[in-house]
């Protein structure tokens, strides 16, 4: 389910490559016509090429008809838990693909949920399949890949499987088993934790490495000699990140689904968030001291949530606009990765603007030639120092 997504798609290729018969069934029609084509609907590292192979095969089909689920062995979801306005893990979504699905599943089916959910999301789902009397084995088996690199690592990784009964532990074992160098095994309550604090933990990593960043900032010290120095062949510095915009659609959802299944409370990870999402907000404060925003254009290169990627869900570069255009007399955004008619190139953005932003550091825009004008650049891509 959802097999035309960033997770359900490289997924079923690396299963089809694997020798099994996978059928990526997604409501999605506009997006498997693409892949039917032979491309994909997002950046995926050499993917394009085993998707030309493998659709001229008989191993890799295309469905948007939910029948054809009852005729597999196994079922992979890969339909998350969001959270809503209120930063509340939003179960109905979820829910509803599985109760749309309830009638053409058969008894003895594996069901395996492959993306984050929040904590308890697997009983309350084993509890209302056994009151709909369907006697499937539902399993969880969390990705763990990075997003544009899921070829190179699904084989690479530990595989984490878990499973309700002995029959959804051995089927998902079957069939992670071939794609990955090893299995870790754990009960659904531990593989559900296991996703989230993986998340939880490189974000706030992130708000650690932004602090010290805004502290550095705020006492007229340029950070990146200070990181340096922390992180240079000294083992205990080297984890520390770089500064920069941690969001996209992982990190700051799952550390609020953490918080919400917390309790009394996870301070750390409400801090984090308002930490990394203050980000955006700090830098214009900072701009707003130094320049007459108000008569300026202001650039921002890279609007991405992440660099060499065409995904832009969550993105603090759009945040940072949406703060800017209250401030700046005008501001011009470009992704060589995004389309967007009012997007202008990176040398015309460079030309009109007063002020440059990088938001995405993007390896396109390192030889781009700023002409001088004043830079923010948080993440250090043109190695002139972090300070604004």
């Amino acid at each position: 389910m959802g097999g035309s997504g960033r997770v359900g798609l490289p997924l079923g290729l690396v299963l089809a490559d694997a020798g099994f018969r996978v059928t990526l069934y997604d409501i999605n029609r506009p997006a498997l016509d693409t892949i039917g084509s032979g491309r994909l609907p997002f950046h995926e590292d050499r993917a394009e090429p085993l998707l030309r192979r493998l659709l001229a095969t008989d191993r890799l089909r295309l469905a948007s008809d939910r029948q054809c689920l009852g005729a597999v062995d196994a079922v992979i979801s890969v339909i998350g838990t969001p959270v809503d306005e209120h930063l509340n893990p939003r179960l109905n979504r979820f829910m509803d693909a599985m109760e749309s699905i309830l009638d053409v599943l058969r008894d003895g089916q594996l069901l395996v949920l492959r993306s984050t959910v929040t904590p308890g999301t697997c009983e309350h789902l084993r509890r209302a399949l056994a009151a709909a009397g369907k006697r499937v084995h539902l399993a969880f088996c969390p990705e763990r890949i990075a997003e544009g690199h899921a070829l190179e690592e699904i084989p690479k990784l530990p595989q984490i499987v878990s499973g309700f009964s002995p029959e959804a532990l051995a089927g998902a074992r079957a069939i992670f088993a071939r794609l990955g160098p090893e299995i870790v095994e754990l009960t659904p309550a531990e593989a559900e934790l296991s996703k989230l604090f993986v998340n939880v933990w490189r974000y706030l990593k992130f708000a650690v490495a932004n602090q010290f960043y805004m502290i550095a900032n705020d006492l007229g010290l340029d950070y990146e000699p200070i990181l340096h120095s922390i992180r240079h062949d000294y083992p205990r510095g080297a984890d520390l990140p770089q500064p920069g915009f941690a969001a996209g659609p992982c990190l700051f959802k799952d550390t609020m689904q953490l918080a919400a299944a917390a309790h009394p409370g996870f301070e750390l990870g409400h801090s984090a968030m308002r930490i990394n999402e203050g980000l955006p907000n700090y830098l214009v404060r900072r701009l707003a001291a130094r320049y007459p925003l108000s008569e300026m254009t202001v650039g921002i290169l890279g609007m991405t949530y992440k660099p060499e990627s065409d995904d832009t869900r969550e993105s603090l570069s759009y945040k940072l606009r949406k703060i800017l255009v209250r401030h700046a007399a005008t501001v011009l955004c470009t992704d060589p990765y995004v389309t967007d008619p009012t997007f202008v190139g990176p040398e015309e953005l460079v030309e009109r603007s007063d002020l440059v932003v990088v938001g995405t550091p993007h390896a396109a825009f390192a030889s781009l030639d700023t002409r001088g004008k004043p830079l923010v650049d948080i993440w250090d891509l043109y190695g002139r120092g972090r300070l604004v």
